[in-house]
């Protein structure tokens, strides 16, 4: 899918911007600029089945609790899905995973979750199809996105892995 023409067909509009590959988010730290919106980060994940595909939506600094989160979503033990999976759900490869990959995802193969914290916000950062560009999806413009594309939001607060307090010395 064209998603550009995608977009544009569905008058849904967002800022790209292009920047070198990145893979994660420590990466994306250091090469994608400054821009509005809340960072993301995208898991794609499948139940221990294989029947379940989940694409999970967190803040960028947030680490998913994924036992907890498979018992909220009623999908028992969540791992993450392979590289052939990705590629055959969503049309794209490591490291451009985001909500605008729901565009290829025509059988609604997919679930799409999204943590509340970035429901709420004014916008959201997402790569567009391409691990070197990052799209700000306002959020009128993601709901727009997810009608067209006939997928709804499942909103919840994905448990978080708590962090270890660091030590003040």
């Amino acid at each position: 899918m064209d998603l550009t023409a995608f977009l544009d067909e569905h008058r849904i509009d967002a800022e790209r911007h292009e920047h070198p590959p990145v893979m994660t988010v420590e990466e994306s730290e250091r090469l994608v600029p400054k821009l509005p919106g809340a960072k993301t980060k995208n898991l794609f994940l499948r139940n221990k089945k294989g029947d379940r595909h989940l694409l999970v939506t967190v803040s960028h600094d947030v680490a998913v609790d994924l036992a907890a989160l498979g018992e909220r979503l009623g999908a028992g033990r969540l791992g993450f899905a392979s590289a052939d999976r990705l590629r055959k759900h969503l049309g794209i490869t490591p490291g451009s995973v985001s909500v605008l990959a729901l565009v290829n995802d025509a059988s609604h193969a997919v679930e799409f979750v999204i943590d509340r914290r970035l429901w709420e916000a004014d916008a959201i950062h997402a790569h567009p199809l391409v691990n070197s560009a990052t799209m700000v999806l306002p959020h009128g413009a993601l709901e727009r996105f997810l009608a067209a594309t006939g997928h709804d939001a499942r909103i919840i607060d994905v448990p978080a892995v708590a962090l270890p307090a660091r030590s003040q010395s």
